[in-house]
C-alpha cells in the first residue's frame, strides 16, 4: 500500500539499554536490569535498542510518529523515557505510556511529579504488566481500581496488558470505571500459533461492547508461529478485533523491538497494511493514526 499524506503513528514500541551483567541494579536514568530478557527464546533481542535504531526503521516504513511504552515496572524508567523522548525523540515520539504503582495511595502525586519533570507533557498513559500477575482478578482489586481512577482523573489512558484468562476481570473493571479510557494491548495475546479463537473472541466482543476501551492491532506476529507465520494466520484475529471495536477504536502498534523475534519492522507494518486493505481510506487513516491521536490525546490532536 502506498504511503498517504496522513500522519502515520506506531502506537506501541519500546526501547531499552541493558545493565552490564557485572553491575547491580540501579535507579535513575541510564541502563537498567531487564531480567525478563534472560529467557532463552529472547536471546535475539538481548541487546540495546535505541530511538535512533527505531527512527531509521520507522522512516523506511513511512511511520511518522510513535508512542513509547514502558518495559519494566519502575517509575525511574518512565521519567527516563519522558526526558529521552523530549530530547533524542523530539519529532518522533509523540507520547509515552509509563508505569506507576497503581496500589500506591499516592499514585496521583507520582503522576503529577512525572508531569512536572523533563518531557512531562509527553505522558499520555500508564501501564502495568498485569499479564504477569498470578491473580487472574488483579485488575478487579479495590486498590488497583483506586489507582486506575487516579490515572483517569489525570486525563491519561490506561493500557491493559492481559492474557486471555484475565479478560473477564478486565471487562468488569472497564465497566466499573466508565469515566476511564482503556487500551487493550496486543489483542490480549490470543493463541494464534494454535489457531484457537475461543474463548478469546467472545471475551473480546464483550470487552469491545464498552465504549471506553480501544484496541491495539499489535503483538500478533509473536503469538503466531514465529518462524513461519503468514498474513492469513493473523487475519481471523485482526478481523475479529476490527469487527468488534470498529476502525475508530483500533490503532496500529509494531511492538518493536519484541516483534523482531518474528519479523522486521517493515514486515510487521506491511502485514498490518495488508490486514486493513479492505477498509476505506478514512478507516485505514484511523487505524494508522487517528485512533491513537484521539485516544491518547497526543499533542496537536490528529498531529
Amino acid at each position: 500500500m502506498a504511503p498517504t499524506d496522513t500522519i502515520r503513528i506506531d502506537a506501541h514500541h519500546h526501547v531499552w539499554r541493558l545493565l552490564p551483567p557485572d553491575e547491580r541494579a540501579r535507579t535513575g536514568p541510564g541502563p537498567r536490569a531487564h531480567d525478563w530478557l534472560n529467557a532463552a527464546d529472547l536471546a535475539p533481542i538481548r541487546r540495546d535498542f535505541t530511538l535512533r535504531d527505531l527512527a531509521s526503521a520507522a522512516a523506511a516504513a513511512a511511520v511518522d510518529r510513535t508512542v513509547l511504552v514502558q518495559v519494566v515496572p519502575e517509575v525511574e524508567e518512565t521519567a527516563d523515557f519522558l526526558s529521552l523522548s523530549a530530547d533524542e525523540g523530539a519529532g518522533l515520539v509523540a507520547g509515552v505510556v509509563g508505569w506507576v504503582d497503581l496500589t500506591d495511595p499516592g499514585v496521583a502525586d507520582v503522576l503529577a511529579a512525572l508531569r512536572a519533570g523533563p518531557g512531562g507533557d509527553l505522558l499520555v498513559g500508564a501501564r502495568h504488566l498485569a499479564q504477569g500477575e498470578p491473580d487472574p482478578r488483579w485488575l478487579a482489586r479495590p486498590d488497583v481500581r483506586r489507582g486506575l481512577r487516579a490515572v483517569a482523573e489525570a486525563g491519561l489512558a490506561y493500557d491493559l496488558l492481559t492474557l486471555v484468562h484475565q479478560l473477564p476481570a478486565a471487562i468488569e473493571t472497564v465497566r466499573a470505571l466508565p469515566g476511564a479510557t482503556f487500551v487493550l494491548d496486543h489483542l490480549s495475546k490470543p493463541p494464534i500459533a494454535a489457531g484457537v479463537r475461543e474463548p478469546w473472541a467472545s471475551h473480546l466482543r464483550e470487552l469491545a461492547a464498552e465504549p471506553n476501551v480501544a484496541c491495539k492491532l499489535s503483538g500478533m506476529v509473536t503469538e503466531a508461529d514465529r518462524t513461519g507465520w503468514t498474513v492469513a494466520d493473523l487475519r481471523p484475529y485482526a478481523d475479529a478485533a476490527l469487527d468488534a471495536f470498529g476502525p475508530s477504536r483500533v490503532m496500529f502498534g509494531s511492538d518493536w523491538p519484541v516483534c523482531l523475534l518474528a519479523g522486521s519492522y517493515e514486515e510487521v507494518v506491511a502485514a498490518a497494511e495488508e490486514l486493513t486493505a479492505g477498509l476505506t481510506r478514512a478507516e485505514r487513516d484511523e487505524v494508522f493514526g487517528g485512533t491513537a491521536a484521539r485516544v491518547y490525546r497526543l499533542p496537536g490532536g490528529r498531529l
